[in-house]
């Protein structure tokens, strides 16, 4: 007898998490453009959009990094928020309690995108390897026969 099935159907491994270096680099290139882009429109001075920018793209690394790349991406995106989004611009400074938030918030986009990444592999490899279940599978109860 012949039993046909799905060429892909064995299970999949999770997927690898894209290498640190390269998430560095892609932190640096988009911050720059980031920056670059809220420079041509005027944006210095206001630092909230670039900074909401700034973790939406931390996050989006965060979506294929590892979670120790989190750290140097969020340093890398608050050089370019504090040597570009605040007047002077160029010039490197240190508020204690704004540049502290904002490194919060760009290390907790970085981390919560590596988060919901892995939550997400992790959720489809376990759908992977558990039995499939019908819509009308309930669990036998004690003092069931069939």
């Amino acid at each position: 007898m012949v039993e046909w099935v799905r060429i892909g159907s064995g299970a999949r491994a999770v997927p690898e998490p894209v290498a640190t270096p390269f998430v560095w680099s892609a932190a640096f290139g988009g911050a720059l453009l980031l920056m670059a882009v809220f420079t041509l429109l005027g944006g210095i001075g206001r630092p909230t959009p670039a900074l909401v920018a700034l973790s939406l793209l931390a996050a989006l690394l965060g979506l294929c990094a590892r979670f120790v790349a989190a750290p140097g991406t969020a340093v890398l995106c608050w050089l370019f928020l504090n040597g570009f989004g605040i007047p002077p611009a160029g010039t490197l400074s240190w508020a204690g309690p704004r540049d502290t938030f904002w490194l919060g918030c760009l290390l907790g986009a970085a981390l919560a995108g590596t988060a919901v990444a892995r939550l997400f592999n992790a959720r489809a490899a376990y759908r992977r390897i558990s039995p499939q279940r019908g819509p009308a599978y309930r669990p036998p109860l004690d003092g069931d026969l069939f």
